[in-house]
């Protein structure tokens, strides 16, 4: 891909989206975060580059918010091939980390200041710019979740895949739900995955599903519209504040599959039958 001393590193981490040259310092940040995303580049287009400086953003190294980012303002860029190696090490290193080594590296661990509230103050630590999750959440378990429902309602099925946090495969679950429409077969299943992650004694847990409205509403970001999603959402709420770590986030339905397979195999289940299926112990 051309002379490696031209390379550049492109890491985004949900909106945010970070330019790097030194190629240790993003194998550094994917050692403590590994859900951010990396891309190599070859070499920073001119254009680029005057365009970063023209907002302040000296010699290339910066965060800029992804929504300012155009299609193709970096070039080619092809995945990191490092990548895939540290993900390795983190399997191996997960919940083994030395807590003193990694508040000597990052003082202001999880309660430090975000080093973006106040651009102007925080000039200093604009190259690392991603904050360190808590430490407690370093052995996050995830949890996926969908709703089927073959008519809209009609017969509906909850299903969840539950993973370990390297990714793993835990526990994969699926509950018959009678008639239901897909909101309630959504919020069912997310019900379904968060109390079984409760009897796990899981106690840091990671959301995800491809239902934006259910993401939306257990974040207080959209209003529930009616009485029975209103109910829905309280006992997932309630649910949630019972473990000690939680984030929930809206993805793609193609990155639900394993969730989806579930709801759908679900259908097919009388109502309140449960079948769960353990990978592991």
């Amino acid at each position: 891909m051309g002379d490696e001393n031209e390379a550049f590193y492109v890491v985004r981490k949900g909106d945010i989206v970070g330019l790097y040259k030194n190629s240790s310092d993003v194998q550094a940040l994917l050692m403590y975060d590994p859900s951010i995303t990396v891309f190599k580049g070859c070499s920073l287009p001119k254009e680029t580059e005057a365009y970063l400086n023209s907002r302040g953003l000296k010699n290339s190294i910066c965060s800029i918010g992804a929504s300012a980012v155009q299609a193709d303002l970096f070039g080619p860029l092809v995945v990191c091939p490092f990548q895939a190696t540290i993900a390795g090490i983190i399997n191996m290193l997960h919940c083994n980390l030395d807590v003193k080594y990694i508040e000597k590296l990052h003082p202001h661990g999880a309660g430090g200041s975000n080093p973006f509230s106040n651009p102007q103050q925080n000039q200093s630590r604009r190259e690392n710019f991603l904050a360190v999750p808590p430490i407690s959440s370093y052995c996050t378990s995830i949890l996926e979740f969908d709703g089927a429902s073959k008519g809209n309602p009609g017969q509906a099925g909850a299903g969840v895949v539950l993973r370990a946090a390297n990714g793993s495969l835990v526990y994969r679950l699926r509950e018959g739900l009678g008639i239901a429409t897909n909101n309630v077969a959504e919020y069912r299943s997310l019900i379904l995955g968060l109390k079984v992650a409760l009897q796990k004694r899981i106690t840091h847990i990671s959301v995800k599903g491809d239902s934006k409205l259910v993401c939306m509403q257990i974040q207080g970001l959209w209003k529930t519209k009616n009485q029975n999603m209103a109910d829905l959402c309280k006992v997932a709420k309630e649910l949630k504040e019972k473990f000690t770590w939680f984030e929930i986030k809206h993805v793609e339905r193609e990155w639900n599959s394993e969730a989806d397979a579930q709801a759908n195999l679900a259908v097919y289940l009388p109502e309140g039958e449960i079948q769960e299926d353990c990978e592991r112990k």
